[in-house]
């Protein structure tokens, strides 16, 4: 199990927000606005031999910072956010490792198998490509796939059917907790199960996640085999939990990790 490092950026700026709260006109709950360059945080992770993170553009007006980052930590980052068959290609030659897609591979709600293979072809092959399946439980309880600002549900169900179908089609799978996301309430355990028991991919979990023990709980619940993303509960975004105390828990658990290399495993 890893700690995978983030970049959201919003507006222009480096920022924290509370999922779901992002609406049509770019506006919304904040925990946390850096000062800081996005280029400050990539070398801080490249440092701290962090691969495998992701630069989250959250709405327009955010490209040039995020090639900033992706140009200090070349290969070190996947990038997502309004990513489609047109423009991936250019994020891979700016230095991500992978592009990361949602709502271009659905249409109207809808898994649209067309798009998915016409981004794969974009990017030179599946294994480019990673697929973010953010989610939010329904009173059925069980969980579906969400897009647009992580405000329209899909029809599409975070489950061992979804996890195998599309795995055959992807290198990775990305996926936010959105109901718990930057609220710092704990992380959704029952979602890093399912990830846990059915992902057949590497697969990082998002949302919710404030200490050490969350690491642990998701190492446990995910069978060691499901990463973990923390944000505005870092001391670097504004939070109580010192950057420091989670590279010390990474390194610990991949000893090897401050000398990987720039493919992700």
């Amino acid at each position: 199990m890893r700690f995978r490092p983030c970049i959201d950026l919003k507006g222009g700026n480096i920022t924290q927000i509370v999922g779901g709260s992002l609406d049509k006109e770019g506006n919304a709950v904040e925990n946390f606005v850096s000062r800081e360059k996005p280029s400050y945080y990539a070398k801080l992770y490249e440092r701290d031999g962090l691969f495998g993170g992701h630069v989250i553009m959250l709405g327009p007006g955010n490209e040039e910072m995020a090639k900033e980052a992706l140009a200090a930590f070349p290969g070190g980052f996947q990038v997502g956010g309004g990513v489609t068959a047109a423009n991936a290609c250019q994020w891979l030659e700016a230095g991500a490792s992978h592009v990361i897609a949602t709502s271009f591979i659905f249409h109207d709600g809808t898994f649209d198998r067309e798009r998915l293979a016409q981004l794969i072809q974009a990017v030179g092959g599946k294994h480019r490509l990673v697929l973010d399946l953010s989610c939010r439980k329904k009173k059925d309880g069980n969980y579906y796939v969400v897009t647009d600002r992580w405000q329209k549900f899909t029809t599409m169900r975070v489950d061992a059917d979804t996890l195998i179908e599309l795995g055959n089609h992807c290198a990775e799978f990305l996926v936010h907790g959105v109901d718990v996301e930057g609220k710092r309430l704990g992380v959704d355990g029952d979602l890093v199960s399912i990830l846990g028991i059915h992902s057949p991919l590497p697969v990082t979990y998002a949302g919710g996640a404030r200490s050490i023990q969350d690491f642990e709980l998701v190492r446990n619940l995910g069978r060691g085999r499901v990463d973990l993303t923390v944000g505005s509960a870092l001391d670097i975004f504004g939070g109580d939990l010192p950057y420091a105390h989670v590279v010390q828990w990474h390194q610990q658990q991949n000893p090897s990790s401050q000398f990987c290399n720039k493919d992700v495993k």
